[in-house]
């Protein structure tokens, strides 16, 4: 029931809450207002203001605003419901286009509602649905394109037919009539870019907003204020005479918001209305920009059951909230509002549906809807697997037994001496690094091992160096273990005094290692071995891919393959912190010493080979990240940080993911496909680039400017500090490039560089789109890992050096570890295991896999304040924005590591300093 002062706003956010709609901000409720005009609904003004007949009025949802690239959708549900508006749009003719581009957008929509091609079926549906005027002459091509769709999903024809109509001049156009002063017949029409002017379908002029000084209208005038040009041939004041004053206002609006929603950085503020008089008209964009919606959708850090788009789906309809209506037939619906008498006598207006509720993930009771409240989402996702780890919230309270005491128990029955947590911490990181060195000993000789596609010289190579680092390791914990259960006193209880020391375990063990630290050496050739018959046998390399996709490969199979030398920094790590802790009269410090002197050496002769294979190791998987890139892993090339940053273009600020190396900066995008990867749109080679900062030329704050070779790059970073580090790091590579004699080969494809479409140094010749063109492919793309770091800089908008991975790979740290969420009472207790960025979850450290995990690329580890209620020892707090966790350790030692290794990780090296518990770091 809605009450007649009810805003525009609430009514829509109501409609968006129908669909469990996340992007709902690019669609708006339209209607035929007392003028027979088509306006949309306001957000700001109350509904009876605007519905006079609120009985007789239908709403209809709609697109309103249209982005240059569906690629900015993050959510398919919202690219599905653009899919339904393109059919729309080319049933009543409004999208025109050739035949050939016709036939294509219905092939593909087609695919989408019935499936492969099969002739008879595909003939039949065709003659008895009619998708774009005078079809029959064009049923044949429509089939031969369909022919070509086997195996495309529903989503995937979404997509290729949002990829089709994108390019199409009238994609998205919304003419109204207009005359210039000739008297000539002509239509406005409003774009992402600025304003449009038509001669029927044709396009025949264009004013860009960076152009435009004012938008106004005067009676039946619309006026385009230009900013002053001594090159232009047109004057200052454009004039369109329209239909009438209200034909003006109408037009004037949109204008407002596709400049506000598109242009913006957030939604503008209401201005004060002048309390005597009044002149002009108030009217303000209301809403998020584009900026704030994929901000938000990037954010939101939840565990969503993606729209299943191929599938019956159920509804939130509260009378058929169980009725499944298949996906073909949903449409974009209209809404039709009933006035009521309440028992009271007063009037509101009740909801209508004409047309069958919009689809939404069933058992969202809390949904996040259009950026309203919180979801409480669900495990699945369209390919069966488990989500990605990046989009993966923690465990939810029914995962295990919560406990608030246990802790306080323990403290009592078990040693307290900083030194025996020293020894746990080498106990519970053992646990973990010897379920990983069983990823590759295990998990991959089983997965890929046995195949025949595996050539014998990878298996041999991968056997002889990680079975006997297994063995020895198994042995080594079986050690520890026994001898924290003595230092316990959980066993002979009557000698636990001349067992509360771990160093001469340690030293026992490390000089039985010293045989093995060949095998430690071989890494690199593991690593080159298994990359050379990837290349040479397209079967392992999909065994290899799929391999990762499994739970139990939680980090990238490169990852796992150095972990034996990241082990021994660690070892250095924790006899170094017992040697600093115990007297030179301890009875372990001797034993420590030595064992330490031992790792020491063995870590000073393979540091050189640490990094090269760090490095080597990081381009390797930045190879299974990018496309458009031929020969990236080539001697002499260094990684040194990717990230995102804004760049500039006629279109306004899109992001662009950046990667920096010692002799080329490449520049792409996210595709939106199955793949995750991204695509190369152009590269920038150091030698002979300058940079420089542009905030006050461009008017965006933390630009600055990469020229070089004919070419000119105006990009924009998220906050200073991260507008230091590219900086910093990218006139470090140039002075490296200027010195030294690195690679300079073509990093491009063919399709790249032959699309001759160079960048122009001026903004407004942007050419990305015809570069960066996905095609219609008949092979079906490969599955990818979406949670590599590459993915998480993405949606958390940051960047990260190649400093950054080698500390955050260093510092690991695993053991038991009490959670509580922001607003949950009690605490649960988690396995965790801190790599990569990243908080991994499990039950206990038994589990081969994590069930959730945690990247911690943008949050902030602090103290809980006063205020906040946490009345126990040893709680940091994670926070990111609205995200809050709390976690509890079980001794001030264990407390600091885990706050240490957490802000570590991604302090850059250049800026590295001392940090008190209590400041807040923003990792």
């Amino acid at each position: 029931m809605w009450r007649q002062k009810a805003s525009g706003k609430v009514l829509f956010d109501l409609v968006c809450s129908h669909m469990n709609l996340v992007e709902g901000d690019y669609f708006g409720l339209e209607y035929q207002n007392h003028q027979k005009m088509i306006v949309w609904l306001d957000h700001i003004k109350p509904i009876y203001k605007q519905l006079r007949r609120p009985k007789h009025t239908i709403l209809k949802f709609s697109v309103k605003f249209f982005p240059p690239d569906h690629a900015q959708l993050l959510e398919e549900l919202t690219r599905y419901l653009f899919a339904l508006q393109i059919k729309q749009d080319l049933c009543c003719g409004r999208l025109t286009c050739n035949e050939s581009s016709a036939a294509l957008m219905v092939s593909h929509i087609i695919q989408s509602e019935i499936g492969d091609f099969e002739e008879s079926q595909c003939r039949s549906h065709l003659l008895n649905n009619n998708y774009i005027p005078d079809q029959m002459p064009l049923i044949d091509k429509i089939m031969d394109f369909h022919s070509k769709h086997i195996g495309q999903t529903p989503a995937e024809s979404d997509y290729q037919l949002l990829e089709v109509a994108r390019k199409l001049e009238m994609y998205g156009i919304r003419l109204h009539p207009a005359k210039d002063r000739e008297r000539t017949k002509l239509s406005l029409a409003v774009a992402h870019t600025g304003v449009l002017v038509f001669q029927r379908h044709t396009r025949i002029n264009a004013f860009n907003w960076s152009k435009i000084r004012k938008l106004s209208f005067k009676r039946k005038r619309f006026l385009i204020k230009l900013k002053p040009d001594l090159n232009s041939s047109y004057q200052d004041t454009l004039e369109f005479l329209m239909a009438s004053r209200d034909c003006c206002k109408v037009f004037w609006k949109i204008c407002v918001e596709y400049h506000a929603f598109f242009r913006l950085f957030e939604e503008p503020k209401p201005k004060p209305k002048p309390v005597l008089f009044t002149r002009g008209s108030y009217f303000r964009f209301s809403g998020r920009t584009q900026k704030q919606v994929i901000d938000y959708v990037k954010e939101s850090e939840f565990k969503k059951i993606p729209f299943e788009s191929g599938s019956p789906v159920t509804f939130s309809n509260p009378v058929e909230r169980n009725s499944p209506i298949p996906r073909n037939k949903l449409s974009l619906g209209s809404l039709q509002l009933d006035e009521e008498a309440d028992e009271d006598g007063s009037h509101g207006f009740s909801l209508v549906s004409n047309s069958p509720p919009l689809p939404a993930s069933a058992g969202h009771p809390h949904g996040m809807v259009n950026g309203q409240r919180s979801l409480d989402l669900g495990s699945h996702s369209p390919n069966g697997r488990q989500p990605s780890p990046l989009t993966s919230p923690l465990l939810n309270d029914a995962c295990s037994v919560r406990t608030d005491d246990e802790e306080e128990v323990r403290r009592k029955r078990f040693p307290t001496d900083r030194a025996y947590f020293m020894a746990k911490e080498l106990l519970t990181t053992e646990r973990t690094y010897l379920k990983d060195l069983e990823v590759v000993t295990m998990s991959f000789q089983s997965a890929v091992g046995q195949d025949e596609a595996t050539p014998d010289s990878l298996k041999e190579t991968v056997l002889s160096t990680f079975e006997p680092l297994h063995k020895f390791h198994t042995g080594f914990l079986r050690e520890v273990e026994q001898r924290l259960a003595l230092w316990e006193g959980r066993s002979n209880a009557h000698i636990k005094g001349d067992y509360q020391r771990i160093g001469d375990v340690m030293l026992k063990n490390l000089q039985a290692l010293k045989p093995l630290t060949v095998n430690l050496t071989k890494q690199s050739e593991v690593l080159l071995e298994l990359e050379k018959a990837c290349k040479a046998s397209r079967r392992l390399e999909s065994l290899c891919r799929d391999f990762e996709l499994q739970k139990v490969c939680y980090v990238p199979l490169n990852v796992f393959i150095l972990r034996p030398l990241h082990r021994l920094v660690h070892y250095k790590q924790i006899l170094e912190s017992l040697c600093k802790h115990y007297p030179a009269t301890h009875v372990d410090f001797r034993d420590c010493r030595a064992a330490l002197a031992e790792v020491s050496e063995v870590v000073e002769q393979l540091q050189g080979s640490l990094i090269e294979m760090e490095n080597l190791q990081k381009l390797l998987e930045l190879k299974k990240d990018l496309i458009g890139v031929d020969n990236l892993v080539v001697p002499g090339r260094e990684f040194i940080r990717l990230g995102c940053l804004s760049k500039l273009s006629g279109k306004g600020l899109q992001q662009r993911m950046f990667f920096l190396f010692n002799d080329v900066i490449l520049y792409t995008t996210r595709g939106m496909t199955s793949t995750n990867q991204f695509r190369v749109h152009g590269q920038l080679p150091l030698r002979g680039l300058t940079i420089r900062e542009s905030e006050d030329e461009w008017g965006v704050p933390y630009a600055f400017t990469l020229a070089g070779q004919g070419q000119s790059v105006v990009v924009a970073a998220s906050s200073l500090t991260e507008m230091e580090k590219w900086m910093d790091d990218i006139k470090m590579a140039i002075q490296m490039a200027k010195t030294s004699n690195g690679p300079l080969s073509d990093l491009l494809t063919h399709s790249l560089a032959d699309s001759k479409c160079p960048e122009d140094s001026s903004v407004e010749a942007e050419s990305e789109d015809d570069m960066t063109a996905s095609h219609t492919s008949l092979e079906k793309p490969a599955p990818h890992r979406g949670n590599t770091m590459v993915h998480v800089c993405w949606h958390r908008n940051t960047s990260v050096s190649m400093v950054d991975f080698s500390i955050a790979v260093e510092n690991q740290l695993s053991g038991n570890l009490l959670r509580k969420f922001k607003n949950s009472n009690g605490w649960q207790k988690l396995w965790v295991v801190f790599t990569n960025f990243s908080l991994f979850f499990y039950k206990s450290h038994q589990d081969d896999y994590p069930l959730a995990s945690l990247p911690l690329l943008g949050y902030s580890v602090t103290i809980p304040s006063d205020n906040e209620n946490i009345h126990k020892d040893y709680v940091f707090k994670l926070h990111f924005k609205s995200h809050v966790y709390y976690f509890r350790s079980e001794s001030e030692y264990t407390f600091e590591r885990w706050m240490e290794v957490i802000r570590s990780a991604t302090i850059p090296s250049s800026r590295g300093r001392v940090l008190n518990s209590k400041e807040p770091h923003s990792l």
